[in-house]
């Protein structure tokens, strides 16, 4: 299979004045999600059901699939009376395995110093958004975060960003956003959205895979100019 190729990023802060920024798998390290929701969620489903891990896998990969890309795929309320199981509680049993992205603290850090607007929207649930800025500590670095829940539409539906600039009141042709789903940068760009960046690298544990169709990056120490930018070990 032919690997496909970067398209980089081209643009002048200049020309930005907001910076909209997705949460999981964009700053946050997505094997968090992967691992809680195939293999950790499972292995408590069929304990409660007496099935074996394949059937549990099985069965909720078809429930998964039902509601993806709408906002009860986040809700942890929904996926608790579905499931009969406390997904908040779970979820904070395994928070060890949260973790910031490497360069992320650095490019909030100087996006803030260039002035710009700089805002969290996430699809998250309100209680997954708790679980994680609680470990990660970088909710201070944000003018405002919004979960799609306050909103009322999943950032794959074209009318969320209408509702969310009428919230923010960001110009579109100079507001960036970058996220790492194509579903979502492609309802953002048929809005009008200014200038879209794909995360390449959501997991730290599966292979890094560029967009055909929108810039990518693997880093965000990739969108901070050279003289700005400061060495980071990576873990």
């Amino acid at each position: 299979m032919k690997k496909r190729e970067k398209i980089p990023p081209r643009f002048h802060w200049t020309d930005v004045e907001t910076v909209l920024l997705d949460m999981d798998g964009t700053l946050l390290d997505k094997h968090f999600d992967d691992y809680f929701w195939e293999q950790y969620l499972p292995e408590h489903f069929c304990l409660k059901h007496d099935i074996s891990l394949e059937q549990a896998r099985h069965e909720l990969l078809s429930r998964y699939r039902k509601v993806e890309s709408t906002l009860c795929w986040t809700d942890l309320d929904y996926w608790s009376v579905q499931l009969g199981l406390d997904i908040a509680q779970l979820k904070t049993g395994l928070n060890h395995l949260i973790a910031v992205h490497p360069y992320v603290t650095q490019f909030l850090h100087f996006c803030r110093n260039r002035g710009k607007k700089v805002y969290l929207v996430t699809n998250a649930h309100p209680k997954t958004l708790s679980i994680k800025l609680e470990k990660t500590a970088i909710g201070h670095l944000f003018d405002r975060i919004i979960c799609a829940d306050e909103i009322g539409l999943a950032k794959e539906e074209g009318a969320f960003w209408q509702r969310l600039e009428q919230r923010l009141g960001f110009d579109r042709a100079t507001t960036m956003l970058a996220d790492d789903t194509e579903k979502v940068l492609r309802s953002a760009e048929q809005y009008g959205m200014g200038l879209l960046i794909y995360v390449a690298r959501p997991s730290s544990r599966k292979p890094v895979a560029y967009s055909t169709r929108y810039p990518s990056i693997e880093y965000f120490s990739e969108l901070i100019p050279p003289p700005e930018r400061q060495a980071e070990q990576l873990p």
